[in-house]
């Protein structure tokens, strides 16, 4: 297999980047695969819950699908803790910087948030601010994180709900992750 000149970047070439560039959109065409390989192996939950962090995703997806959101905020809400596994202390921010390039501001902002606004239904039962939200008053977006959180997020844990599989969204988070990224070089 060819590989590139060069051991430090600053040496590489112009043929070097342009192959390397030829490999690197390969890999990003195949990152919607790749997404719900690692969604579909989240079966396991954190100690405690009564659902899985997969049946968790599905439940907030399929409310998000059934109350008629746009496909790209279903999507958005099917990954919205994907993060809990890799970045627990900061999850949120670590689903919306998967999504950033592929959705709009407001999408990623509702998902890099939704992590403080979560703590509106449990802070006080550990001795932390339950409105840490407030400080987002005045944003264009509060009110739709806050709806976020509550029609699809904080109640989605129930092992009773009956979710769509996650073959069902497939078509979806590959149409999203097909998009021209939002930003570019």
């Amino acid at each position: 297999m060819k590989k590139v000149s060069f051991t430090e970047m600053k040496k590489g070439t112009k043929e070097d980047y342009l192959f390397l560039d030829k490999h690197e959109k390969n890999f990003a065409e195949k990152t919607a695969e790749r997404i719900l390989k690692f969604m579909s192996n989240l079966t396991e939950t954190l100690e405690g819950y009564q659902v899985s962090r997969l049946e968790h995703s599905l439940q907030s997806a399929t409310r998000a699908f059934n109350n008629g959101e746009s496909e790209e905020m279903v999507v958005a809400t099917l990954l919205h803790d994907i993060g809990d596994e890799l970045a627990p202390l900061n999850h949120s921010e670590y689903a919306a910087s998967i999504l950033k390039p592929y959705v709009s501001e407001k999408t990623h902002w509702i998902i890099e948030k939704h992590g403080e606004f979560q703590m509106f239904y449990y802070a006080h039962h550990l001795g932390g601010d339950k409105n840490k939200r407030e400080k987002y008053k005045n944003h264009k977006y509060y009110e739709a994180t806050i709806n976020f959180c509550e029609k699809y997020d904080q109640n989605s844990f129930d092992p009773n709900f009956k979710s769509l599989p996650l073959k069902f969204f497939e078509p979806m988070v590959k149409r999203i992750f097909a998009r021209k990224p939002y930003s570019s070089l």
